[in-house]
């Protein structure tokens, strides 16, 4: 006999579904929240015809704070399996099958990390989400526990099924207020329901889960160093001296997966680990949820099979680029990852070929760049990034880092020879090899590729004194060209008055006085001001 038929909780979720099904069905028929957007039909059709969703298939369907509505969509039946069903290792052995991979950064197998706490036997053990998402640009996992909160509830209860574990913790940034709080009334609810906390479903097994809240660390991201937050140190990271499905969480085997990982299990198991596999490419099973934000003209969350080109998500889903200018790059796993050119946006987005070009899938950011950004200053940008958050623990990424910065801010200013280019690539060589944590091994990423295919740039700044891009500051001049009609906007404007000249006749623009603050060029009412 099934939970449906012997159990009290089993009579509440019919309940639910017979309430609430036919509603959700009416807003699925409708497609309401997709192709029949009043306000902008055409980008719903564009935007979400060429995604396949997963992680995100509840969004805009159910309301986010009903654990009455995500039941009534198929919601902890995939558990329910999990614990009648099934034992731990047929669990784990679906999860294997399926060819998931860590949504997190690393693309780490999750079913043999589930595996290799499950082969520690018996005695306390630990789940953990690490929700604690801090790439620039990137908000896939926020969105995922704000807009479907218990089906990453369910996954960590599956894997707690599947491990032996009866406690979770989820680790996320209280920068996240509206994640947290609907994590919170989530986790009331299927606790309320008998889904979640002391014998679940009646079934003897018990499972809790409970919030930890980070101050914001981009270090406390790295596995290690976030056990160190909830354990009540400063987020740093340990020494990889042992797995932590091996000694994690206050010393016990511990599975630790981001959120994108959990929403993914539900579904696995209710459709089978051969659907999920046959989703995606051989090395890269199931779908991937980008953030696609920068120089395009339709940015958002961008749910895709693996294996979807870069043209396909920029320029089909996407819609292309703004104001008719070209596309010079595609950045790929945020302040780690690096700067693809145009000449690779065909081939396919997986773990193994961003890694043969010199980049990552991290968790799923994709910053979109055109011909006015400067690879040098886009290098600079994330190296400032990566010296703010080291956590000063290491040597190479603590002094390292900084000395790379120091190097990218002598090229943007033109205060640099061609020589530095071979000092940055060394010290990006040894600061990758040396480094403690994965902050510190990829934070070079952006400066390595930008060397690598954008070396052009790199070459004008150092030997020509030009930023190709007409970006860096330090390298730019204003000029008023005939197209000036005498409004004196420019000069009104000017903070430094450095703009001189009688109405309606051309004005000029003293260099020697000019700050370079940019601020003529964007009040010009005729677009008379051009930068070199």
């Amino acid at each position: 006999m099934t939970v449906v038929e012997t159990k009290k909780t089993a009579d509440i979720i019919r309940e639910i579904k017979e309430k609430h099904l036919p509603e959700l069905n009416k807003r699925l028929d409708a497609d309401e929240n997709i192709d029949n957007t009043a306000d902008y039909p055409k980008l719903a059709g564009e935007f979400y015809k060429h995604q396949k969703r997963i992680a995100l298939k509840n969004f805009g369907i159910i309301d986010p704070d009903s654990i009455e509505d995500y039941i009534a969509l198929g919601g902890y039946e995939a558990l329910r399996k999990a614990i009648f069903d099934m034992n731990g290792q047929e669990i784990i052995d679906c999860v294997t099958g399926s060819g998931l991979r860590g949504r997190g950064g690393a693309g780490f197998p999750t079913g043999v990390k589930w595996q290799g706490a499950y082969d520690m036997g018996p005695g306390k053990k630990y789940v953990v989400m690490n929700a604690d998402e801090g790439d620039p640009g990137a908000f896939m996992d926020r969105s995922i526990m704000e807009g479907d909160p218990h089906s990453v509830l369910e996954g960590m209860a599956i894997c707690g099924r599947a491990i032996g574990a009866d406690e979770g913790f989820i680790y996320i940034r209280a920068e996240y207020p509206k994640a947290v709080k609907r994590l919170e009334k989530a986790i009331a609810d299927a606790k309320a329901m008998g889904l979640l906390g002391d014998n679940i479903m009646g079934s003897g097994f018990s499972f809790d889960i409970s919030l930890r809240l980070g101050s914001g660390a981009f270090v406390c991201g790295e596995g290690t160093a976030l056990m160190e937050s909830i354990e009540g140190r400063r987020g740093m990271p340990r020494p990889k001296v042992f797995r932590t499905t091996v000694k994690g969480l206050w010393g016990k085997p511990t599975v630790l997966n981001n959120v994108e990982t959990f929403a993914n299990i539900p579904f696995i198991l209710d459709h089978g680990a051969e659907y999920y596999h046959s989703i995606g490419t051989e090395d890269s099973s199931g779908t991937k949820v980008f953030a696609l934000v920068g120089k395009v003209v339709h940015s958002g969350l961008v749910e895709v099979p693996m294996g979807t080109t870069i043209n396909e998500i920029v320029f089909d889903i996407g819609g292309g680029i703004p104001d008719g200018k070209k596309i010079k790059a595609v950045q790929t796993g945020g302040p780690s990852g690096g700067c693809i050119p145009p000449e690779y946006f065909d081939l396919p987005i997986d773990f193994a070929t961003l890694k043969k070009i010199g980049s990552i899938m991290g968790s799923g950011g994709m910053v979109v760049m055109d011909e006015t950004d400067c690879m040098v200053d886009i290098a600079r940008f994330f190296m400032e990034f990566s010296v703010d958050e080291s956590c000063g623990k290491c040597t190479p990424c603590r002094e390292g880092t900084m000395r790379v910065l120091e190097m990218l801010t002598k090229v943007t200013k033109g205060e640099a020879d061609e020589s530095i280019l071979d000092e940055l690539m060394d010290l990006s060589d040894l600061i990758t090899k040396t480094s403690l944590c994965g902050l510190g091994q990829s934070a070079c990423n952006p400066v390595v590729s930008t060397i690598h295919y954008f070396k052009d740039e790199y070459l004008a700044h150092v030997n020509e004194k030009k930023c190709p891009a007409h970006h860096c500051k330090d390298l730019l001049n204003f000029f008023i060209t005939d197209k000036c009609i005498g409004c004196t906007v420019c000069a009104k404007n000017c903070p430094v008055n450095c703009i001189s000249g009688e109405r309606k006749e051309k004005h000029i623009i003293d260099q020697n006085a000019c700050i370079k603050c940019g601020n003529c060029e964007s009040v010009c009412p005729v677009h008379a001001i051009i930068r070199e």
